[in-house]
C-alpha cells in the first residue's frame, strides 16, 4: 500500500499518472507513455519498477547523469545555508561562480540567469545596446542575423526568428530586427551584413534541427566577416556546450572564439534551471543597474550548483568521456547506415540519426525503443536525437545502440 492523493491505496499505475497529466496539465508536449519515479546515473525507473537507459539526458541538461553525487552534495550543503537573497544584496557564491565560469570558458564577464531562453533574450538585449552605444547604430534599428532551422527557445521574441511554423503559428505579431540566412552558408551571411547589423547569433551545432554540424571552415569565415564589419558573434552553447561534444564549448572544435556565449541546461546539473551569458567585458559591460535583471538569476543555490558543475568540468574527465565514447557511438551508428539508417551526424556523445525511407517514423521508433528499455526522442518526422549522459558506460552505450538497430532494421 502507498499514500496517493491523501489516502492509502494500491500503488498507482503509469496510466493513473498519465491520465492526471492529460486532464490537468497543458498539452504543450507529447511525451512518451513512461512515468519516471527515480533516476541515477544513466538509468531511470518508472512507477511500476521498470528500468530504462536514458538516451536523451534532458536535452543535455543531464550531461553529468541523474543525481551526480558531487552536485547533490553541493545542493544539499547550500540548502542548509541560504537559497535566495535576490540581487538587492550581495551573497558569498555569486562572485566565485562568475569568476570560475569565466575562467573555465576563457571569458571576462558573466551575466547569470535561469532558463536558456532567458540567456538568449539577454544576449539579444546586450547586442542591441552594444550596437547603439558602442557601434553607433541608431536606437531601434539594430539587426541580428540568425540561421534557418535554428532553435534558441520559445519566448515571443525568439520564435519571431524561428523558421519552425509549429513554434510560430498563431503567436504573432512578431518582434522585428532579425535577418535569416541558411545555416552553413558563410557567403549568404556575409551578404546579409549591413551597417545596422549588431550581431550574428548561431548554434555551433544545430540541435533541434537534427544535430547538424556546419561545413568545415564555416565559423572561421563567419568570424572573419564579423571582424571585418564590427559585428558581434554570439554562440548559443545552451545545448552543445559544457562537454557534450567533447570540449568545454562546441565552438572550440572550430578554433574560433565568439564575443558572447549563452550557456544553460547542464550548467544546472540537472537539479534546477541555471543559465548564463558569458563573454567580453566590452559587451557585457554595457549593462547598467536597473536595465536588466532577474529575481532568481544568480541566486545562492544556483551559484553553488553551477560552481560544482564547473569543478567537474575543470578535471577534463567529462570532455574526454564524451570524445572517446562519442567516437564509439558514431562508429556503431555509422555501421547501421544502409541497414535502417540513411545518415548519422554529430559530435561527441551527441548524434542525429535519420531513419531510412520505409522505416518507422521517429515517434514509432521512440515508442519501440521505450518498449525495449531505452528512452530516446524524435525530432522532425524521421530523425532521432541520441544524447546519453556522459557518465554512461561503454556497455550501456552498446545496449542502447543494439536496441536502435532492432527498431530501425528493415523488415
Amino acid at each position: 500500500m502507498t499514500t496517493f492523493a491523501g489516502r492509502e491505496t494500491a500503488a498507482p499505475s503509469a496510466a493513473t499518472f498519465i491520465e492526471l497529466d492529460e486532464q490537468w496539465s497543458t498539452h504543450n508536449y507529447h511525451p512518451l507513455p513512461v512515468v519516471i519515479a527515480e533516476a541515477s546515473g544513466a538509468t531511470v525507473t518508472d512507477v511500476e519498477g521498470r528500468s530504462y537507459l536514458d538516451f536523451l539526458s534532458g536535452y543535455s541538461a543531464l550531461n553529468f547523469g541523474h543525481r551526480h553525487p558531487d552536485l547533490i552534495d553541493a545542493a544539499v550543503a547550500q540548502l542548509g545555508r541560504v537559497t535566495l537573497t535576490s540581487r538587492a544584496f550581495h551573497h558569498d557564491q555569486l562572485g566565485l561562480f562568475c569568476r570560475e565560469l569565466a575562467e573555465l570558458t576563457g571569458t571576462e564577464m558573466v551575466l547569470p540567469m535561469n532558463s536558456g531562453a532567458e540567456a538568449v533574450e539577454s544576449a539579444v538585449k546586450l547586442a542591441r545596446k552594444w550596437a547603439h552605444k558602442v557601434k553607433g547604430v541608431p536606437d531601434g534599428t539594430a539587426e541580428i542575423i540568425v540561421a534557418g532551422s535554428n532553435f534558441h527557445g520559445r519566448t515571443t521574441t525568439i520564435v519571431s526568428f524561428s523558421t519552425d511554423e509549429t513554434a510560430r503559428a498563431d503567436f504573432g505579431p512578431f518582434t522585428p530586427g532579425f535577418v535569416t540566412v541558411k545555416y552553413g552558408d558563410a557567403a549568404a551571411l556575409r551578404d546579409a551584413i549591413t551597417p545596422r547589423t549588431a550581431a550574428v547569433l548561431l548554434e555551433p551545432v544545430q540541435g533541434e534541427a537534427g544535430v547538424i554540424v556546419p561545413p568545415e571552415g564555416y565559423f572561421a569565415d563567419v568570424r572573419a566577416a564579423c571582424d571585418e564589419h564590427n559585428v558581434l558573434l554570439i554562440a548559443d552553447e545552451i545545448q552543445s556546450g559544457l562537454a557534450r561534444t567533447g570540449t568545454v564549448l562546441a565552438l572550440d572544435h572550430e578554433g574560433v572564439r565568439a564575443d558572447v556565449y549563452t550557456l544553460g541546461k547542464a550548467l544546472g546539473g540537472g537539479i534546477l534551471p541555471v543559465s548564463a551569458v558569458v563573454g567580453s567585458r566590452d559587451v557585457l559591460g554595457v549593462l547598467k543597474p536597473g536595465e536588466h535583471g532577474s529575481t532568481f538569476g544568480g541566486n545562492p543555490l544556483a551559484c553553488a550548483i553551477g560552481r560544482a558543475v564547473v569543478k567537474l568540468l575543470r578535471t577534463g574527465e567529462f570532455q574526454q568521456r564524451s570524445a572517446e565514447l562519442g567516437a564509439h557511438l558514431h562508429a556503431r551508428l555509422t555501421e547501421l547506415v544502409g541497414s535502417g539508417l540513411s545518415e548519422v551526424r554529430g559530435r561527441g556523445l551527441w548524434a542525429g540519426i535519420d531513419i531510412a525511407p520505409g522505416g518507422p517514423s521517429g515517434r514509432e521508433a521512440s515508442e519501440a525503443l521505450a518498449a525495449r528499455g531505452v528512452l530516446c526522442k524524435e525530432t522532425h518526422d524521421h530523425t532521432l536525437r541520441v544524447a546519453p549522459p556522459l557518465v554512461i558506460t561503454r556497455e550501456e552505450l552498446d545496449r542502447g545502440v543494439d536496441a536502435i538497430a532492432e527498431v530501425i532494421r528493415p523488415a
